[in-house]
């Protein structure tokens, strides 16, 4: 089949599934910190700064992953890609990180690399295209090249294939306002960003963006911007988009992703974080039914040590992954969240997946939707 993607609940296809393999650490420097500040605790902030001309390099601080932790991981993913053939789903996979691959280089800056596990984030599909976006983790820069010979066969069977302008990613392409905000929507510990330091390929502010921070809608799709480096991004996807899709803009509903604080489950029903989100998003919506789980229990996490990075809230379990209208694949430790589907009519598929917090992602950023069956109908009203 070719591309054909147009909304989160269609009866869907063709998806992929990302990969763990030679998940190692994370890099700490100014990107990633950024990107999880609202999960980080300020003891755990730490800023190495890119070296100024002629000066003594700096390095990013790494945090090892147990090893254990890592091999549970790739049991569970593999787990998520049995459950979606079982259901009848053609499942497709990014090639793996090889051992040998430690390291990503620009004329900037050097990160380590991270295996193609999160494919939802860097690619956005549309309709009949595949849109490779600006990442926003300098590790995460050559991501979508490990998905290359899934996009090359697609775009052979006829489907369109872009990239997003890349950034150079230096301090100054970061803009930290939402981070600096003391009253940012998600709240929880934060600290001023400073100190930037200048490098000689600074162009100031650009294009970061992720396709977790769209909602798909049919011919509408709801994005997320929280920062200039998304208002750019949405910007140049107006443009390209113009004729195809009409773009919503909602304003830090979440630091960058919105698919754990609000996912739509078929037309008219929507899973969201509490009723408050319903208030941000676009006025068509506002009145959609919404399906609101209890907060999450504590006890449905596995405990870690002090040394173990946490990287997302424990709302993570509602990213969760729609199969067709009626059928939803949901963590196995979330009998709350399942029940609370079941009453909303909803069949769910429990499939186990246990550290979500450490890997900063659930079923829904393990998965690229490539084919469903709907397409651009509206939904919104034009």
């Amino acid at each position: 089949m070719s591309v054909n993607s147009f909304d989160e609940w269609s009866p869907l296809r063709e998806v992929v599934v990302g990969s763990a393999l030679n998940y190692t650490s994370h890099d700490r420097e100014l990107s990633f910190d950024l990107f999880f500040h609202d999960n980080l605790v300020r003891s755990e902030w730490y800023y190495p700064r890119l070296s100024a001309p002629g000066s003594a390099p700096q390095g990013p601080r790494r945090s090892p992953i147990k090893q254990r932790y890592v091999d549970e991981l790739a049991e569970d993913v593999e787990g998520i890609a049995e459950t979606l053939r079982s259901l009848s789903v053609t499942v497709l996979r990014p090639m793996d990180l090889h051992e040998s691959t430690t390291e990503v280089r620009t004329p900037a800056w050097s990160a380590a690399v991270v295996p193609p596990l999160n494919v939802r984030d860097n690619t956005l599909v549309v309709g009949d295209e595949i849109i490779e976006t600006p990442p926003m983790i300098r590790s995460r820069w050559f991501e979508t090249q490990f998905l290359k010979p899934v996009f090359a066969a697609y775009f052979r069977r006829g489907a369109r294939w872009t990239v997003m302008p890349r950034p150079l990613m230096t301090d100054a392409s970061f803009d930290p306002s939402y981070a600096n905000d003391s009253h940012s929507t998600a709240g929880g510990p934060t600290e001023p960003v400073a100190d930037p330091q200048p490098s000689p390929y600074d162009v100031g502010f650009e294009m970061m963006f992720d396709g977790a921070q769209c909602m798909r809608l049919g011919r509408d799709i709801v994005a997320n911007i929280s920062t200039e480096n998304h208002a750019l991004a949405v910007d140049w996807l107006e443009r390209h988009l113009e004729g195809r899709f009409r773009i919503h803009r909602v304003h830090r509903l979440s630091d960058s992703h919105i698919d754990s604080m609000v996912l739509a489950l078929r037309p008219g029903t929507l899973l969201v974080r509490s009723p408050e989100v319903a208030d941000r998003l676009p006025k068509p919506l506002r009145g959609w039914d919404l399906v609101v789980p209890p907060p999450p229990e504590s006890d449905g996490f596995p405990r870690y040590e002090d040394d173990d990075l946490v990287l997302t809230s424990p709302f993570i379990d509602l990213n969760v992954l729609s199969v067709d209208p009626d059928t939803v694949l949901v963590n196995d430790a979330c009998p709350e969240l399942a029940r609370t589907l079941e009453r909303h009519r909803f069949t769910v598929v429990p499939v186990r997946h246990r550290h979500r917090r450490l890997f900063g992602g659930g079923f829904h950023c393990f998965t690229l939707d490539t084919v469903r069956d709907g397409g651009p109908e509206d939904y919104l009203g034009g």
